[in-house]
């Protein structure tokens, strides 16, 4: 039997060149992470967020969808037509959208994410994290969130106790991956009440939910001085935050910490790594992806 849950489907149609760009704007504008449909020969790729929210709302963001996709343009990308359409789906059809992008991901032999209908098993001493989607940014398919998990991987030192700090938690898979491998304390937090959620449930699925307990937070508005301070902090954030809220970034990292900033566009990257290089933290590595460049500072 057929489902009647009827969602909608939000689709954006740009060149490959900007796929993962266009990607990541809807991911920070409807707080959900789409799926990618590209044609190499063509290189047309098609971008879609699925909402539950009402048609009408839906279109009423259309102009407003077009104009940050080509505000995109400004930074040297080709968008295409970038057209915006919104259409009526199935709940399955999001579904099994979900299954054909969404695969399992080896960090090492340390750490295993996997969708939660995949059967792929962990090697030995890897420790797993089980994510179900949901409506939330982050499954570890994004250059950015993949590379803030390997930090996580490359900086944990089992012999000693490290705390972790993810700004802006989206579906929670850096802390839930963090709490796997043995990061403690674990403080995580988003601007969102609906990625709060469901973080929350992703760590209860994965039997941190003691460890894990995500809260409703805004970056700009947490106090400018903190008591507390972490080992490792990640601000996988747009660039704007990423600049303005430099110092509350800062006052979260313990001396000697690592700092892991993504979301950053290669031609924003040396504009952000001045501004933390002001600050006094030396960039220890970087890697660019696509059109994303992710650094670690120190």
């Amino acid at each position: 039997m057929k489902s009647k849950s009827v969602w909608y489907c939000v689709a954006v149609t740009t060149t490959t060149e900007a796929e993962e760009a266009v990607a990541a704007w809807l991911e920070r504008r409807f707080h959900q992470a789409p799926s990618i449909w590209s044609h190499p020969e063509q290189r047309i790729s098609v971008v879609s967020i699925y909402s539950k929210r009402a048609t009408a709302v839906l279109r009423a963001m259309k102009p407003a969808i077009r104009r940050g996709i080509r505000a995109l343009a400004a930074l040297d990308l080709d968008v295409g037509v970038a057209t915006v359409t919104v259409r009526a789906v199935q709940a399955r059809d999001w579904a099994e959208s979900w299954k054909r992008h969404f695969k399992p991901m080896s960090f090492g032999n340390r750490l295993l994410v996997k969708p939660t209908w995949s059967r792929r098993a962990e090697k030995k001493g890897q420790s797993v994290v089980l994510l179900d989607p949901g409506l939330s940014f982050g499954t570890g398919q994004h250059a950015t969130t993949r590379f803030c998990l390997e930090e996580l991987v490359s900086h944990r030192d089992p012999a000693t106790e490290q705390g972790f700090c993810d700004m802006g938690t989206g579906s929670g898979i850096l802390a839930i991956a963090a709490a796997k491998l043995g990061y403690a304390p674990v403080h995580c937090f988003d601007f969102d009440p609906d990625c709060v959620r469901i973080a929350g449930e992703n760590a209860a699925l994965n039997g941190v939910g003691s460890q894990v307990a995500p809260i409703v937070a805004d970056l700009t508005q947490l106090p400018r001085k903190s008591r507390q301070k972490f080992d490792v902090v990640c601000a996988n954030l747009i660039y704007d935050l990423l600049l303005a809220e430099r110092d509350r970034i800062l006052e979260r990292l313990k001396p000697g910490g690592r700092l892991v900033l993504a979301g950053i566009l290669s031609t924003q990257f040396d504009v952000v790594a001045a501004a933390y290089r002001k600050a006094g933290l030396k960039l220890l590595a970087a890697r660019t992806e696509k059109e994303w460049r992710s650094g670690v500072f120190s």
